[in-house]
């Protein structure tokens, strides 16, 4: 079988993919691999368990917390919370690892099970693969068990809401008095955390879409994959901008007073200038992905600011961040990573910044966003063909440096080999939406023809 293990845990149909035996070994596993490892030496081992609102997430919980007790860890369940609000906790509480049960932005019927390391990080890819072969040969069902008074007790920390939100609030910069704001929180594990760190904030907010959780409705059509309620509601109410959350709240992307979508990688550049002009941006640097808009890399450049690129997937952007010392980072999609603040995305966290360069400037989100101009960006995935061939084929790469030429410094050409379906990515910016229509239409034949 495949690993387990992607690039956010792991995930899929909950009951199906993910099952209450496969989260239960999982987690046993893991209490007895960190274990192996010495991360427990001296001491009794405790974890926090965290979930979204899924309805297949009271099962896994249940499953989770059955299997780490089993195996001799008390567990402190916080119940429905953000990811960020777990890691923060994982950090913040001391305790020895984190466990998160969520889907992020995937539909309903899916869930995912995420272990973070003692400090609040995503665990190492090597103690994963190590998890996984646990899991593996064992299936949960251990040679030996702690027995009497040393299994893992179990209880409930209901302050963890108030310790994440009072963290939230803390590290602003100013407050948001006067600001009027529009939350959408995706039905999600935000529904209650993001209004209450808002009004701490002394944002007025005036209307709230997606907080009533029910367990079935999570992203059903509402949050940062769903913009339209967003933008509908903010200009409706005359708010000064709107922020959109996704199902575990690690990504934010906002709508400003006229409704026009901010998307992370503009999100990036606003609080990248913030956080040099506060002298806290770590090297004058900001980390994003190769799928960053170009016209992000030229505002970058025209600012001062050095800009490194890595993989896609936040987990390589924090790598690059913890590796050398830089303090912001983020995706297109809104993970935004604020390292003096946060261990991983955390759109709360990422809207109030937001918020406050808003109401620090006294300029509308559209002006500070105006510091970047998007190129267009268009994007064709090329199926059934054989994508390792992709980086090695000298038509189709002579054909790729043939349009960089056309293209010149206003545009680039992408190809990326999916990572788990047998399709290869063709992504073309340029000055003009036909140009780039145009070039990466002639790409993709040229990828269906040389590499199926």
């Amino acid at each position: 079988m495949g690993r387990l293990f992607g690039t956010d845990g792991v995930r899929g149909l909950a009951n199906v993919d993910l099952t209450a035996e496969m989260a239960l070994g999982l987690s046993v596993a893991a209490a007895h691999v960190l274990g192996d490892l010495g991360a427990f030496e001296g001491h009794r081992p405790v974890a926090v368990v965290g979930r979204d609102p899924r309805a297949s997430g009271e099962f896994l919980e249940a499953a989770v917390v059955a299997g780490l007790a089993s195996s001799g860890v008390d567990v402190l369940r916080l119940g429905v919370l953000p990811t960020p609000a777990v890691a923060y906790l994982t950090e913040a509480l001391g305790v020895d690892f984190g466990v998160m049960l969520s889907a992020s932005h995937n539909p309903m019927p899916d869930n995912g099970i995420k272990f973070l390391a003692k400090g609040g990080f995503k665990l190492d890819d090597a103690i994963e693969d190590a998890i996984e072969a646990h899991y593996e040969r064992f299936g949960g069902e251990e040679p030996s068990r702690p027995t009497g008074a040393a299994v893992g007790r179990v209880r409930d920390h209901e302050a963890g809401l108030d310790q994440y939100v009072a963290h939230l609030v803390s590290v602003l910069p100013n407050r948001l008095d006067g600001l009027r704001v529009v939350l959408d929180t995706a039905h999600g594990a935000a529904s209650t955390a993001s209004p209450e760190a808002f009004r701490r904030a002394g944002a007025e907010i005036v209307h709230v879409i997606g907080a009533e959780p029910d367990g079935l409705n999570i992203n059903d059509g509402v949050g940062s994959t769903h913009l339209d309620p967003l933008r509908a509601a903010v200009v409706e109410h005359g708010a000064d901008l709107g922020l959109a959350h996704d199902g575990d709240a690690d990504r934010c992307l906002a709508v400003d007073h006229e409704g026009n979508e901010i998307d992370g990688d503009q999100i990036l550049a606003i609080l990248a200038l913030a956080l040099r002009e506060a002298g806290v941006l770590a090297k004058d640097t900001v980390v994003a992905t190769v799928m960053s808009n170009l016209g992000f890399k030229l505002a970058m450049q025209r600012e001062g600011i050095d800009l490194i690129q890595t993989a896609v997937g936040d987990r390589y952007v924090l790598e690059s961040m913890k590796e050398h010392g830089y303090t912001l980072g983020g995706e297109q999609s809104g993970h935004v990573i604020l390292l003096d603040h946060a261990t991983t995305g955390d759109g709360t966290l990422t809207g109030l910044m937001l918020a406050a360069r808003v109401a620090a400037t006294k300029q509308t989100l559209a002006e500070l966003a105006a510091v970047m101009t998007r190129l267009p960006q268009v994007m064709i995935n090329v199926k059934g063909v054989d994508k390792a061939r992709a980086a090695q084929d000298e038509v189709l790469l002579e054909a790729v440096a043939e349009a960089e030429a056309e293209l010149g410094d206003t545009g680039r050409v992408l190809l990326r080999p999916s990572g788990t379906e047998p399709l290869v990515r063709v992504m073309v910016e340029a000055a003009d939406t036909e140009q780039a229509h145009s070039v990466c239409e002639r790409l993709a034949e040229v990828v269906r023809q040389r590499l199926s």
